[in-house]
């Protein structure tokens, strides 16, 4: 955690003690950084813009194989199943393979009874159907990540 110092002014009610002319507040040093594995750009950009209002990092890919070739610093992985080339089945099987214990959050566009099941047996810890309400989206990545405030896990498969 990191320490700041905030001029009078610009304190936000709430945002921590007041002594005098200044206030503290703390704010996390390090952010946690979802990457999006996604073949569509509208659909990349929209939540990476989400995800950055939201406080996350982001790192963003139109293909499996461009994110394999990166050096991924995430802590969580928000894949598309169909995508152009590799599939987002076929990514996670090479991840696991490798030992990889980033989670995954899967979506599609088109659902069905077999995609469900197949990205249920490869481990996903959320399953979204698109398009999706926001906030499903960030309780599958605070279950991710291990900071789900409830206690109680996601559902497999969110809608």
């Amino acid at each position: 955690m990191r320490l700041h110092i905030v001029r009078k002014d610009n304190i936000v009610p709430g945002a921590g003690w007041y002594f005098g002319k200044f206030a503290r507040r703390t704010v996390p040093t390090q952010r946690i950084i979802v990457a999006v594995v996604d073949n569509d750009a509208s659909m990349r950009v929209g939540l990476e813009r989400l995800l950055q209002a939201r406080g996350f990092g982001t790192e963003v890919f139109e293909s499996a194989e461009a994110f394999l070739a990166a050096a991924s610093a995430a802590d969580c992985l928000l894949l598309d199943i169909h995508l152009g080339g590799m599939s987002g089945f076929d990514l996670r099987r090479r991840l696991a393979s490798a030992g990889s214990p980033l989670p995954v959050i899967f979506m599609t566009a088109f659902d069905d009874e077999a995609a469900r099941h197949e990205a249920t047996s490869l481990g996903c810890v959320a399953y979204l159907r698109k398009p999706f309400v926001g906030q499903l989206l960030m309780d599958a990545i605070a279950e991710a990540t291990g900071q789900a405030r409830s206690g109680k896990p996601v559902p497999p498969y969110c809608t």
